[in-house]
């Protein structure tokens, strides 16, 4: 894949970028060692249990997106596939918050611009942080395309071994399906993907006809217990949207 040129919008943001939130698996190799995992035997588990995930049967309808919100989805969909973006020619390494970042950037927004003061809130916490302050965090039913959403407990990310790990993962919602699935793009193990979610049906992975529902977005691990959340629906956290007052730049080129 040919590397992604944002140079004129990222220059001097390249050390900046990149604040850890674990890459998730390829769906194909996911799929594998899931499958496997569950096969094994059962290990007692220390680590504590998710809260009960509860469907929001009302969610989700599509919102009316303007103009601007569109132009940041396009930027968004052109960057589908990339496995590395480039900044004046160098190469840089994009997690999930670093991506849902450069490509606001690109519109000239700053989602990391409410800094952490202890300096130990990872990039997805910063994007929040700067939602809750310029924007409005809600659950639905009404979402848009170019929000952001949020995840939480993707991965371990304070490595204490329990299920505690509040806002872990994020991306940008492309579309709203006609059943209420969301998808969403956003940085994963190899590249910038599509993937969905529905969280009227959070526990569903596929219906019986084969539609896909709730990608797997939590690794299989053999300490988990019995009911530890995996699917993108039962991982869900909250949408924000980014009150955007001036137009947008032009996004940048593929």
């Amino acid at each position: 894949m040919v590397g992604h040129r944002f140079a004129p919008l990222l220059a001097g943001f390249e050390e900046a970028l990149y604040l850890p939130c674990m890459p998730i698996l390829s769906r194909t190799w996911w799929s594998l060692a899931l499958a496997s995992a569950l096969t094994a035997c059962a290990v007692p588990s220390s680590q504590g249990v998710r809260q009960a995930v509860t469907p929001l049967p009302d969610c989700c309808r599509a919102g009316h997106s303007d103009s601007r919100q569109q132009a940041i989805v396009r930027t968004a969909m052109n960057l589908v596939g990339a496995t590395t973006i480039e900044s004046q020619g160098r190469r840089i390494s994009y997690d999930c918050a670093g991506v849902t970042r450069a490509i606001y950037l690109a519109h000239g927004i700053d989602l990391y611009s409410e800094s952490s003061a202890d300096g130990r809130t990872n990039g997805v916490g910063l994007i929040y942080n700067h939602i809750r302050k310029n924007g409005r965090l809600h659950r639905g039913p009404i979402v848009q395309a170019g929000d952001v959403v949020f995840f939480d407990d993707t991965w371990d990310f304070n490595g204490d071994g329990l299920v505690n790990d509040p806002l872990t993962h994020v991306g940008i919602v492309e579309q709203v399906e006609r059943d209420g699935t969301i998808v969403f793009i956003s940085r994963v193990a190899g590249a910038i993907e599509r993937y969905r979610m529905n969280v009227a049906h959070p526990h569903i992975h596929r219906t019986a006809d084969g539609r896909l529902l709730n990608d797997y977005m939590r690794r299989k691990h053999w300490r988990d217990g019995e009911h530890t959340a995996y699917l993108t629906g039962e991982l869900f956290a909250a949408f924000g949207t980014r009150v955007i007052d001036s137009p947008s730049a032009s996004p940048a080129t593929r």
